[in-house]
């Protein structure tokens, strides 16, 4: 760390909700970082936990920088990795710290939610953490094993319902686009399905972009992959909400990948927004421009 801010080795990515959050990065890298259509870690090979020393120095400048801001984020990409015990000790000494936090986040794979037992889950929840994010991408197992994403729908159902029944709060970010054209509508409503059986308070749809040295990019430029347009996508994800079938969960498609800008709570406003997708199809409903998403 220097004079001039907290400590961050190479990019930082956090979700969007994330955008006004302390960001503590706790690890480099990702622990599986083997999906064919992600890049954010790639130059990060070695994935590391930092110093319990350096994540002190950041959380004393946190502490004094931040006295404003409510909201924490753990970085990298699977800070739910950490052994029990350096995790409790960090989130204890937020909790020392920084008092006025509250509201801990973390992004977390099937991985590092197999390696805690419910009731250190529990654990943590009680500690301060309160939210996860988990990129599912597609329930379809044929295409999960297509982007190397390490782990089946049935696993995927297991380990979302596993943190839910600790009381944490569980983001769901699905890929729309991400089986290509063939397998679409398979992809959706086995999404649909896999989502159904998590029941997540937020769904996350997100359009897939293609960066350039990824596995599925070069796919993609050698003409194995294509790219879906946007009534395409729109199908796509008016079938995985139809088949997506939340107890109070909210659904929402506004990142800046999307054409249709969806923000819905699941199930009372379903249908109005089907309706909504069916008139962008019908050319009722301006889509936002296609160069925002242009290779």
């Amino acid at each position: 760390m220097n004079d001039y801010g907290m400590d961050y080795e190479g990019m930082i990515f956090r979700p969007p909700s994330e955008a006004y959050s302390i960001l503590l990065q706790v690890t480099v890298g990702c622990s599986h970082n083997k999906c064919t259509f992600c890049e954010m870690y790639k130059e990060k090979k070695i994935f590391k936990i930092k110093s319990d020393k350096q994540i002190m120095k950041d959380l004393a400048f946190a502490a004094r920088n931040h006295r404003h801001t409510k909201r924490l984020f753990l970085c990298d990409g699977d800070a739910l990795i950490l052994p029990q015990k350096r995790l409790v000790n960090i989130l204890n000494e937020i909790k020392r710290q920084l008092p006025w936090v509250d509201r801990v986040g973390t992004y977390a794979n099937t991985k590092s939610i197999a390696k805690k037992s419910v009731e250190e889950l529990k654990e943590l929840k009680d500690l301060g953490l309160s939210i996860a994010y988990m990129g599912l991408e597609t329930g379809d197992d044929e295409t999960l094993s297509a982007i190397n994403k390490g782990a089946d729908a049935a696993r995927m159902i297991d380990m979302g319902q596993k943190i839910r029944s600790a009381g944490i709060k569980l983001s769901v970010t699905v890929l729309l686009g991400v089986a290509g054209r063939e397998r679409s509508m398979i992809h959706a409503q086995e999404t649909g399905r896999v989502l159904s059986a998590i029941d997540p308070e937020f769904v996350g749809a997100l359009s897939l972009m293609l960066t350039p040295g990824t596995p599925l990019y070069k796919d993609h430029k050698a003409g194995k992959f294509p790219v879906l347009e946007p009534d395409e996508l729109l199908r796509e994800l008016g079938a995985m909400i139809a088949a997506t079938h939340l107890t109070n969960g909210l659904f929402h498609s506004n990142h800046a990948s999307n054409y249709l800008p969806i923000r819905a709570k699941l199930p009372e406003e379903k249908e109005g927004t089907l309706e909504l997708i069916n008139r962008a199809l019908q050319g009722k409903v301006a889509l936002k421009p296609e160069h925002l998403r242009a290779l």
